[in-house]
């Protein structure tokens, strides 16, 4: 079978699979009202209301949940949201945050005792936090006076404010009361949560919508729009035909659908860099993948090019380690470009016939778009051309959550995974997935990644506080992830919203997990 009978299979594949029901809906009508698929695509997690256990949604969690710092829109440097200002000492093991006069949606006043709640909740992995991993280093948290917040570090840690940009604050008076291991399935987030944001959470209807009301007592004032209501759909082909019908105003799409929107006044196209690394996910536990001549056959089966360019329309770079940009990249690196026959010497060198067969491989993903499924059919017609038996399995982001988290794993269950993780905007993001501290529970290293290594590489990046030495480190870690292949990286792609014209200082940058970002949403209107 040819490259392009490969892909079109894949394509037929994705076909029979698409759907673009849209569910119904019923909302009042209201003026100066933004309704969008904030949730649709990998930037969103449909039906976390969390932001503790949040993997993404928080383009949309950020519009009522604020964090002390966040980055700029662009995704450059690091600013200020609750906190007015922060200063690091010398040492770089004591970070001090200065608050700014805000106040809860119920009207208490936000302080640095909330924020010193908040930051334990997210240090304790018994609240089910995704951030506690990243908060190893916070040896202390002190509330010093009403405004002031000391965070103390047992070591230095340079990708400290980038997780503290993904805590969002909680209320200390609402929350106290519950359990940290209750916390979590607690209902107060889908039907009373407060933020100090500029809408508040008014109501949810069950696998339908979120509405938020505007906050007139907002410090940065009375926002533009008196709501803003967060539409759920099946998928995202429903999701855009809701933004032609005009019954939405915003929602991500993938490269694949931009096509009907190109050259279309009623519609604007933001495009950024994705900062996620797709990748195959080795299970580690699973005894096939033990020689590295597999892991690299795997990489030389794949015409990453030829699925760039057929699938995502050119709008990705390949990845031969976690990153692409070159400042984190080194020079030389071996590129795995595609050579099926290189790839069946290596099984045969390796007695793939007697390690697996022609068995069945589960191939794992919480990637559930058409453009997804194309991927995965092409991945699994490529592998197969060499004797890799790889069956894909989509499932909603939660039961993938599950599956691999799972602290006493079933390699019946999953083999591998496709999936993504955060090469930037801070480079640090990528070591929860491949630190053997991170096995989980303790960690998200779903791949159950054992390298030491790379270990030793990312911890010498991450306690690096001279950032004219940071690259250098991470090109270290790229260096032993290209070698040893600890997963097989695949691309970085670019993302895709697609905004009404009729949105006026409208922010959405396509940020990994939608971000959060300085986004301005008390801002946003509507053109009459």
């Amino acid at each position: 079978m040819n490259r392009l009978s490969i892909l079109s299979s894949a394509i037929a594949f994705a076909a029979m699979m698409a759907t673009t029901a849209i569910p119904a809906f019923i909302a009042p009508a209201q003026a100066a009202t933004l309704s969008g698929g904030f949730d649709v695509g990998p930037g969103g997690f449909q039906g976390n209301f969390n932001p503790l256990a949040a993997t993404g949604g928080f383009t949309w969690l950020s519009v009522y949940f604020e964090p002390l710092v966040t980055y700029d829109e662009k995704l450059q440097k690091v600013v200020g949201v609750l906190a007015s200002s922060y200063d690091v000492s010398a040492d770089q093991l004591t970070y001090t945050f200065k608050l700014t006069d805000a106040k809860w949606h119920d009207g208490k006043p936000f302080t640095a005792k909330d924020a010193k709640f908040t930051m334990e909740l997210a240090k304790n992995a018994k609240t089910g936090s995704v951030l506690a991993a990243r908060l190893g280093a916070v040896s202390s948290v002190e509330a010093k006076d009403d405004k002031t917040l000391v965070v103390k570090l047992s070591t230095p840690s340079a990708s400290l404010m980038d997780t503290i940009t993904k805590v969002m604050m909680l209320p200390e008076h609402a929350l106290s009361q519950i359990a940290p291991d209750q916390l979590a399935k607690n209902s107060w987030w889908s039907t009373s949560p407060i933020g100090t944001g500029p809408f508040k959470f008014t109501k949810y209807v069950t696998d339908q919508y979120v509405e938020l009301a505007a906050n007139t007592d907002y410090r940065g004032g009375k926002p533009a729009l008196e709501r803003i209501i967060n539409r759920y759909f099946a998928n995202p082909a429903a999701a855009i035909a809701a933004l032609r019908a005009g019954e939405i105003q915003f929602t991500y799409v993938d490269s694949n659908d931009l096509t009907a929107f190109r050259n279309n006044k009623d519609f604007r196209i933001i495009e950024g860099d994705s900062f996620v690394v797709n990748y195959l996910g080795f299970n580690h536990d699973s005894p096939i993948w033990k020689d590295i001549k597999v892991r690299q056959a795997v990489m030389y089966a794949i015409n990453r090019d030829a699925i760039i360019q057929s699938l995502y329309g050119g709008a990705a770079k390949p990845a031969n380690c976690a990153y692409v940009a070159d400042q984190v990249v080194p020079k030389g690196i071996e590129t795995y470009a595609y050579n099926p026959e290189k790839a069946k010497q290596l099984l045969k060198e390796a007695g793939w016939d007697q390690i697996n067969g022609n068995k069945p491989i589960t191939l794992l993903t919480y990637y559930t778009t058409p453009l997804a499924a194309n991927v995965m059919a092409a991945v699994q017609a490529m592998l197969a051309q060499v004797g890799i038996n790889v069956t894909p399995r989509a499932v909603d982001t939660p039961t993938y959550n599950s599956i691999v988290l799972n602290p006493t794993p079933d390699t019946a269950q999953f083999q591998m995974v496709y999936a993504g993780l955060q090469n930037g905007p801070d480079p640090g993001s990528i070591n929860v997935g491949l630190n053997e501290k991170q096995i989980p529970p303790a960690g998200p290293n779903v791949a159950r990644v054992r390298m030491p290594e790379l270990t030793a590489a990312l911890d010498a990046a991450l306690g690096e506080t001279d950032a004219a030495k940071r690259g250098a480190r991470y090109q270290d870690v790229c260096k032993v992830m290209n070698s040893q292949l600890p997963w097989g990286p695949l691309w970085v792609a670019n993302r895709y919203g697609i905004a009404s014209s009729k949105l006026k200082d409208f922010v959405w940058t396509p940020a990994p997990g939608g971000g959060p970002y300085q986004a301005y949403p008390e801002k946003w209107a509507i053109a009459e």
